[in-house]
């Protein structure tokens, strides 16, 4: 990963909070974050650093309640990189093992750096973003925090610190963040969370809750598939909304319990008109833990990992894209939860 960087420097002051979705589209202009993700992320598509080129995807809303956003990407099947075989939710991290500190330096976006002011506390650490090579969607790119210290595939409060805080450094409800743990699809042992653009609104943006706990914003998704919801709209420090999210995913670690994350702008939970509903002021991080899956996974398959759980299907074959029904697809999630 040697080489010259560009730096994304930030602060608070950079956060995006007002945010709406009108007729499923953003009318807000792009943020300085938005730029640098979208420029040079197709600086590197146009240089062919990809392993296929992206182009528009075919994609159809499948008719139903849930309004999942099908998409065909057939290259992703046939071109991505072999999958680690993950055996253990605690696996330790492998150096002989592919992983992100083995990349082109070519492959890199840029580093996120923090300026924290300097009565606070600790030091800003490092976040490479780098460009996935098997692209799902426009944009999609992995958040890997501090890659040198070779951190396994467990969350943790910086990892997700860092995914909410790219939410509100974006002005596009279209972008999403998102963390499969092992057992749960994750393909590489090394600490990463996804990030991409999906130009579609998703249910769970607005879907119902219950309330679990009010006092940690901490809330149940009511709509198929159940999930635990936190729900933040930034006005406290993004690392405290992250150290109680991992309370719960360490809990479940610790159960060798898999799981899926996927954070997206969202209205708030007690939204209860159309206008309000438009609204996209928060995040909403999603939890749903999950039936593991070990060993080498088939990658032309259906696999339910933190896209499918959200709503959005990438498909890597046609017919399973042409041939799946929302009836069909409820009852294949229905088995990982």
């Amino acid at each position: 990963m040697d080489g010259p960087k560009h730096i994304f420097t930030y602060t608070n002051k950079d956060f995006v909070y007002d945010v709406c979705r009108i007729n499923g589209k953003t009318t807000d202009v792009p943020s300085r974050f938005d730029v640098a993700l979208r420029c040079g992320w197709t600086e590197k598509m146009n240089l062919g650093l990809f392993r296929y080129h992206l182009g528009d995807l075919e994609a159809r809303v499948l008719p139903g309640e849930c309004g999942y956003i099908a998409q065909l990407n057939i290259q992703r099947g046939i071109e991505r990189r072999k999958p680690q075989v993950i055996l253990s939710i605690q696996q330790q991290f492998d150096p002989n093992l592919f992983n992100f500190n083995k990349i082109s330096s070519s492959e890199i976006l840029f580093e996120m750096h923090k300026q924290v002011s300097p009565e606070k506390d600790g030091t800003c650490a490092t976040c490479v973003v780098i460009i996935n090579v098997s692209p799902l969607e426009f944009g999609h790119c992995l958040l890997v925090p501090e890659p040198s210290r070779c951190h396994p595939q467990i969350l943790t409060p910086l990892a997700l610190q860092l995914g909410v805080e790219s939410l509100f450094l974006s002005a596009d409800p279209g972008l999403r963040v998102g963390f499969n743990s092992l057992g749960a699809f994750a393909s590489i042992n090394h600490l990463h969370l996804h990030a991409y653009y999906l130009n579609h609104p998703l249910r769970i943006e607005s879907a119902r809750t219950e309330v679990i706990l009010l006092k940690k914003c901490l809330f149940r998704l009511m709509d198929f598939p159940r999930a635990f919801m936190f729900y933040t709209e930034g006005k406290e420090e993004a690392r405290a909304v992250a150290t109680t999210v991992c309370r719960l995913t360490d809990h479940l670690v610790e159960r060798n319990i898999a799981h899926n994350v996927f954070m997206t702008r969202g209205c708030h939970p007690d939204s209860e008109n159309k206008a309000q509903s438009s609204l996209r002021l928060g995040v909403r991080i999603f939890i749903w833990p999950r039936v593991s899956c070990f060993g080498a996974k088939e990658e032309s398959a259906f696999n339910v990992a933190l896209c499918e759980l959200a709503g959005h299907l990438p498909f890597k074959n046609r017919e399973d894209f042409e041939r799946l029904d929302e009836d069909r697809v409820k009852a294949i999630v229905q088995r990982f939860i």
